[in-house]
């Protein structure tokens, strides 16, 4: 992977940015309370693809959020995990709080979602399915998937105790 990076003009920087963003990492949390404080709401979301689709599914969601939340809305994108076969795309989103800001922003992720799911990406990556993503999950997996889920919380958890209603379309 060195050479392929390098080759395509890569430059190795050393240790300090990942040094560097492991000392901030937690803090994001905080900085977006601070935002919210002085009206501007802040969230993230994540999805992954392959390569091929990398670029299709980020004009997609930038477009799903930007139309969904309106003027002012910045939307950040940067790859969080790569693969061979393709990448992790994390979203960061920042606009005006306006009156029903928890409102607005599950708007903003369904819509973001309808377009995940539309370009074929994966609805989460790393931060899990749940209550969140359930509504998309079957549109991705389809009906085999979600028979397959079924198949296995019932062997694995008969009397349905283990986060009810959480995972299974």
């Amino acid at each position: 992977m060195t050479a392929v990076l390098t080759r395509l003009g890569g430059e190795w920087l050393g240790e300090e940015p990942g040094r560097a963003w492991a000392h901030g990492r937690f803090g994001a949390p905080y900085l977006r309370d601070s935002m919210l404080d002085v009206g501007v709401l802040v969230e993230t979301l994540e999805t992954a693809t392959f390569w091929s689709n990398a670029e299709r599914l980020y004009a997609g969601v930038k477009e799903a959020l930007e139309a969904a939340l309106g003027e002012p809305t910045m939307v950040l994108c940067h790859v969080s995990h790569v693969y061979e076969t393709g990448c992790s795309l994390y979203f960061t989103v920042a606009t005006p709080e306006g009156e029903d800001p928890l409102g607005r922003w599950q708007a903003a992720k369904a819509a973001a979602s309808d377009a995940i799911v539309a370009a074929g990406a994966t609805i989460t990556h790393h931060h899990a399915v749940g209550t969140d993503h359930k509504p998309w999950l079957a549109a991705e997996i389809g009906p085999v998937g979600v028979g397959i889920l079924r198949a296995v919380k019932a062997e694995l958890d008969p009397t349905g105790i283990l986060n009810p209603g959480v995972l299974i379309p």
